[in-house]
């Protein structure tokens, strides 16, 4: 990928959700929100303070993320639809459960 986002942003692939409930029943694309989960693709080396100091990443290229509903805008970088957002847009980082058992 020939793209790197500068500062505090972050590129992001949407995660693509199920297309059944738990009860089992069929969601049709046209009743399907937009997934706010996403695959970090890609980060920023992170904001600055006044100062100048680098204040480093929370998240890495490959953290699965869950982000607010309107975060970020969308881009098409090498074809491929994207978010870009900034890093205060992101909720928070998903486990798989195997790590979080581990802890």
């Amino acid at each position: 990928m020939a793209f790197k986002p500068l500062h505090d942003r972050v590129l992001v692939r949407r995660v693509e959700s199920d297309e059944k409930t738990k009860g089992g029943l069929i969601i049709p694309d046209s009743a399907k929100e937009k997934p706010a989960e996403g695959i970090v693709v890609a980060c920023g080396e992170g904001a600055r303070k006044d100062s100048g100091e680098l204040i480093e990443m929370a998240v890495s290229a490959g953290d699965k993320i869950l982000f607010g509903k309107w975060s970020g805008t969308e881009v098409t970088v090498d074809g491929e639809e994207l978010l870009i957002m900034k890093e205060s847009d992101i909720l928070g980082i998903i486990e798989d459960d195997a790590a979080a058992k581990a802890a």
